[in-house]
C-alpha cells in the first residue's frame, strides 16, 4: 500500500506540475497573482485554471463547436463521478472539486457560458445581459476560487462574483477589435446605438472612433464599479489570501487603465500592460491596506448581481469539506520571486524586439 499511495502521490504532482505549466503560458497576470496565494490555494487554483483554460480553447477551435461542449460537459459528469479522462487537468480537477466541496452548478454554468459562444453571432443588448454572460464564463470561476478558498459567507462569495464579472468586462473592452476581426460582438448594443452606431453594420467593417470610444469607455466604468465592490470583499478572505486576489484585481483593472491610455481605441489594436507597471501593481497589493477606500461597509454586503445569484446560491447550499487551515507561507519571499519574474520577462521581450528589428 505504500508504494501504491506513492505512485498516487507521484501522479498527483505531475499533474498539478502540468497545470502549473499550462497556467505560466496562458496567462500572465493570472500566474503572477497565483504566486502570492498561499500553497494550498495556489496547487488547486492552478488545476482550476487548466481545465477551465482547456474548455474554453476547445470550443474556440473553428468548426464542431457544438460537439466540442458535448464533450466538455462528458468531462465534467466523469470528473465529477471520479472517473476522469487519463489527462493532467481533468484529473487533478476532479481530485480539486472532491477536496473543495465545488458544487457542480458552477463548472456547468462556465459551461453554458462556452456554449452561448459556441453558437456563434450571439449578441448582448444591454448590460444585465452581458453580465449575464460574464456571470458564466468568469463570475463562476471567481466563486469556484473563492471556494478553494474556504469561503461560504454570501456576502464575499457576492464580491468574488463581482471581481470574476468584471475582469471578463476588462477582456472584452481590450479585445473589441480582435474579437470584432473574428466575427464577435461582445458590445451592448443599447449602448452602440445611443451612439449611433449599428452593431451588424460595423461589425462589417470595424473601425475605431469617437462613438466606439465612449461605448468602451462606459464598459470600463461599469467594471471598474464591480472592482470597488471586489475589493470590498477581500477582507472577509482568509488572510493569507488577500494578497493574491487584491492583485488579481489591481492587475486586470490595469488593463483598463492601459486602454485609457490609448483613448480607449482597443480596435485598432491590444493595449499590453509594461512588466515594470504590473511589478509596482503587485508590490502594491502585498502592501498591508492595499484595499484602500473599496473596504466601504456598504459595498461589502450588497447584494450579489442579479446575473450572479444563482452561483452564490450554489456555493452557500454546497456541503463545505472539513476545514483546513491556510497558515503564512513566505508572502514576502513570495513578492520578492514574483517582482524578479516580471524584471527578467521585460528583458526577455526587450531582447526579443530587439532581435527582431536587427532581423
Amino acid at each position: 500500500m505504500p508504494a501504491l499511495e506513492a505512485a498516487r502521490d507521484g501522479t498527483r504532482e505531475a499533474d498539478l506540475a502540468a497545470c502549473r505549466a499550462l497556467l505560466r503560458g496562458g496567462s500572465r497576470s493570472f500566474h503572477a497573482a497565483s504566486l502570492l496565494l498561499p500553497r494550498r490555494v495556489r496547487a488547486p487554483a492552478s488545476a482550476l485554471y487548466a481545465f477551465c483554460r482547456l474548455a474554453d480553447d476547445a470550443v474556440d477551435l473553428d468548426g464542431g463547436r457544438a460537439a466540442a461542449v458535448a464533450r466538455l460537459r462528458e468531462r465534467l459528469t466523469r470528473a465529477y463521478e471520479g472517473r476522469p479522462l487519463p489527462i493532467p487537468a481533468d484529473r487533478a480537477f476532479a481530485a480539486v472539486v472532491a477536496e473543495h466541496g465545488v458544487p457542480l452548478a458552477l463548472p456547468e454554468a462556465l459551461l453554458e457560458g462556452l456554449a452561448w459562444d459556441a453558437e456563434g453571432g450571439r449578441r448582448y443588448e444591454d448590460l444585465p445581459a452581458l453580465e449575464a454572460y460574464a456571470a458564466r464564463v468568469a463570475g463562476s470561476v471567481g466563486c469556484m476560487m473563492a471556494v478553494l478558498m474556504g469561503v461560504r459567507d454570501r456576502a464575499a462569495l457576492a464580491r468574488a462574483c463581482d471581481l470574476g464579472v468584471a475582469m471578463q468586462l476588462t477582456n472584452i473592452a481590450r479585445d473589441v477589435g480582435e474579437d470584432a476581426r473574428a466575427g464577435r460582438l461582445y458590445l451592448p448594443l443599447r449602448w452602440l446605438r445611443e451612439a449611433g452606431v449599428d452593431g451588424d453594420e460595423w461589425l462589417v467593417r470595424p473601425v475605431f472612433d469617437p462613438a466606439v470610444a465612449g461605448v468602451v469607455r462606459r464598459l470600463l466604468l461599469a467594471a471598474d464599479e464591480l472592482y470597488r465592490r471586489a475589493g470590498a470583499g477581500i477582507a472577509a478572505l482568509p488572510s493569507g489570501c488577500r494578497p493574491g486576489i487584491r492583485a488579481a484585481g489591481l492587475l486586470y483593472a490595469g488593463i483598463g487603465r492601459e486602454v485609457e491610455r490609448r483613448g480607449f481605441d482597443s480596435v485598432s489594436g491590444r493595449a499590453r500592460m509594461p512588466a515594470s507597471r504590473k511589478a509596482a501593481l503587485l508590490l502594491r497589493a502585498a502592501l498591508p491596506g492595499g484595499a484602500g477606500r473599496s473596504s466601504e461597509a456598504a459595498a461589502r454586503v450588497a447584494p450579489p448581481l442579479a446575473a450572479t445569484r444563482f452561483l452564490v446560491d450554489a456555493a452557500v447550499a454546497a456541503v463545505p469539506p472539513p476545514a483546513v487551515g491556510l497558515g503564512r507561507l513566505g508572502l514576502e519571499a513570495r513578492v520578492v520571486w514574483v517582482i524578479d519574474l516580471f524584471a527578467r520577462l521585460e528583458r526577455r521581450d526587450r531582447e526579443a524586439a530587439a532581435a527582431a528589428r536587427g532581423g
